[in-house]
């Protein structure tokens, strides 16, 4: 099993680049409007679609949970070396969980965190929620 994520952007070509970078593999199909990565780590169907007849697509934030704080260490390494990494928390209190976090922001200004989580919190420990970060650094919403 694994998720399917379709969204609108302005420039599918621009996506492309952006979004190799962060997976680190080429689209299975590309075109002029539309381009699909099937991947296998993450377990993601992930497409675009130009937005010439549509909205573009609007949310919080999108995320990846890793399995480790090690692999939080190998995803900003990567993302680093392939120039989109926009922001790293470590060991922060963000959504009624102790977390290590690095962001990213892709071209049509979605937020992307990686995350992993190292202890839940209760609703009582902490009463923050916590807001996606822009390429310029600063929370947003």
């Amino acid at each position: 099993m694994r998720a399917h994520l379709s969204i609108n952007v302005k420039n599918v070509e621009e996506s492309i680049k952006f979004y190799e970078k962060v997976f680190g593999v080429k689209p299975q199909k590309s075109s002029q409007d539309y381009a699909k990565f099937d991947l296998k780590n993450p377990a993601l169907n992930f497409t675009m679609h130009s937005t010439k007849e549509r909205e573009l697509s609007r949310v919080n934030h999108l995320g990846i949970e890793v399995d480790s704080a090690e692999s939080i260490s190998l995803w900003e390494n990567l993302l680093t070396e392939r120039g989109v990494l926009t922001k790293t928390e470590i060991n922060t209190d963000c959504c009624f969980a102790r977390q290590d976090k690095i962001w990213l922001q892709d071209p049509d200004g979605n937020s992307w965190e990686i995350f992993y989580v190292h202890k839940q919190l209760s609703v009582d420990e902490k009463k923050s929620i916590c807001a996606p970060i822009t390429a310029s650094g600063k929370k947003c919403c």
